[in-house]
């Protein structure tokens, strides 16, 4: 009889309490209220408040466009390292519908979706390096967009592993440098 009572008391206060909860009033934040004088449901954000970790001062960087216009070279030097991580994030992010040599036959691909097109299609090739950005930023046709899954620091080495990518099947021995130019013409055919 004890244990039926305290059982009781217990489910009367743990009601109690999970009932004056439900019954509260709900602000939300963007919608009209009279929580606020003004009818708000939030307070402005303060001038000149910036979210901790996203100063986006380089507004090119960010956004791969100068103006409305799409930038035509990377915003960076192209290093050893940034290719490395370019061809890291490819492989993770692009690999699966590109593949990994860019043609457009990814895992994906081969299990019955769309098909890309290839990077090195000549349009692709001529394109400005803020294409490449742009794409991975906003999304183009069935791909969506990766903002969320890849940094614009990422994105970017990810442009300049593409222009590997495309240099790799269609530059010619002319576009070597000197010194390279004649260790490969020294190659047998």
């Amino acid at each position: 009889m004890k244990l039926l009572v305290a059982l009781l008391a217990l489910s009367v206060l743990a009601g109690g309490c999970r009932q004056g909860m439900m019954d509260q009033g709900k602000v939300k934040p963007l919608a009209e209220d009279d929580f606020f004088k003004d009818g708000s449901g939030a307070r402005p954000i303060p001038a000149h408040t910036i979210a901790r970790g996203r100063l986006n001062q380089d507004e090119s960087f960010f956004s791969g466009l100068v103006g409305d216009r799409l930038i035509q070279v990377m915003p960076m030097p192209v290093t050893r390292e940034l290719l490395q991580r370019g061809r890291g994030r490819y492989d993770i992010y692009c690999a699966v519908c590109h593949s990994r040599t860019g043609d457009g036959d990814g895992m994906i691909v081969q299990r019955g979706f769309p098909r890309p097109p290839s990077l090195h299609e000549a349009r692709l090739r001529e394109a400005p390096d803020g294409h490449f950005f742009d794409v991975m930023t906003q999304g183009y046709g069935v791909m969506y967009s990766y903002a969320a899954r890849v940094e614009p620091q990422d994105r970017w080495a990810i442009v300049a592993y593409i222009r590997a990518l495309q240099l790799s099947r269609h530059a010619t021995i002319n576009e070597a440098p000197p010194d390279e130019r004649s260790k490969l013409e020294a190659l047998p055919p």
